[in-house]
């Protein structure tokens, strides 16, 4: 496939306005059709970013024929059916991330994405940022020899009413989903799937985790100190600690403008790259690899492998586990 890769947004929400903006920015991309549950929603989100058609369902998006790949950006806990029928429609699918409520639902995806020889890709938009692949890159070339230690935390503190989608089971609610998704995917890019995993959390009445620490290890001796939260106020900061030094992400380590390199012996280093032109968030850079690997004729990418979700997913059902979460949608 090669020309204009067409796209179709599915949901209407702020996650789905930033990334249409960031595609609309990439030479090559057009977002042509936008769909969500009421048509006057579709309408007010086409009128304000200039989309041409708009849909009050996902069955009409789908259908589209000028759609040649749909971005989900519906709540987690609707990822599976709206991914499931863009598949089943033809349509290579972005999905937003939490990839499902559980691996079960991913690994449904994932097999149904390679039955129809379509591709699928988590939209976690760290693992594609500039910043994020220099790091990696560094550790891989053994700048701060063997990793010893990963930390990360992610976490605000919102007066959140109990029917409010983060506190709701039936919505997949909660802190680990919606936020610890990304410290246990930025350990996971880093060291792979861990070999032990132990976990604490603090739940609301409905049994959603609110507050949740983690703690992950590998047979390397390597581990991982991991935290997210929406009841109290974190630096939503990573350092990777190693052999031979260690790097920190100050702020945003999910979508980092920057590192500091530190090593014994020598000036700290900084490394920077911003998201690319002004007003753009940094979901480019995922836009510009699913459209990459499409016009390559590949059904996923290797730098957010669908074998490293399913491994993620798996990481996140365990940590439930431990701390007493179930959703509906796990039976």
């Amino acid at each position: 496939m090669g020309g204009t890769v067409r796209w179709g947004v599915l949901a209407t929400g702020g996650i789905a306005a930033t990334f249409t903006a960031d595609v609309q920015a990439l030479p090559g991309a057009e977002v042509v059709a936008v769909a969500s549950r009421t048509e006057a929603s579709a309408r007010a989100f086409a009128e304000r970013h200039g989309i041409a058609r708009a849909y009050g369902s996902w069955a009409e998006l789908v259908a589209d024929d000028t759609v040649d790949v749909v971005y989900v950006a519906t709540p987690h806990s609707a990822h599976h059916a709206a991914a499931a029928l863009a598949l089943k429609a033809g349509k290579h699918v972005l999905c937003e991330k939490a990839f499902t409520l559980n691996s079960r639902e991913a690994r449904e995806l994932v097999a149904l994405a390679r039955d129809h020889d379509l591709f699928l890709m988590e939209a976690m938009w760290t693992y594609l940022n500039p910043v994020v692949r220099r790091l990696t890159e560094l550790v891989r070339d053994g700048a701060i020899g063997e990793i010893r230690t990963v930390q990360a935390d992610f976490g605000f503190a919102g007066d959140f009413a109990p029917g409010h989608r983060l506190r709701d089971p039936d919505l997949g609610g909660g802190a680990l989903l919606d936020l610890g998704v990304y410290p246990v995917s930025f350990a996971h890019l880093l060291l792979g799937e861990p070999d032990r995993i132990q976990a604490d959390a603090l739940l609301s009445p409905e049994g959603v985790d609110l507050n949740t620490g983690m703690l992950l290890g590998w047979e390397s001796g390597a581990t991982a100190l991991l935290s997210c939260s929406i009841v109290g106020h974190h630096p939503t900061a990573a350092t990777v600690i190693g052999t031979e030094g260690r790097i920190d992400l100050p702020r945003d380590f999910f979508h980092p403008d920057r590192f500091v390199l530190h090593r014994p012996g020598k000036e700290p280093e900084t490394v920077t790259s911003g998201p690319g032109p002004e007003g753009l968030s940094g979901m480019q850079y995922e836009a510009a690899e699913v459209m990459r690997a499409v016009r390559a004729g590949e059904t996923e990418s290797p730098l957010v492998p669908l074998e490293g979700t399913l491994a993620v997913m798996r990481t996140l059902d365990a940590v439930r586990d431990r701390i007493g979460v179930r959703y509906p949608a796990d039976s």
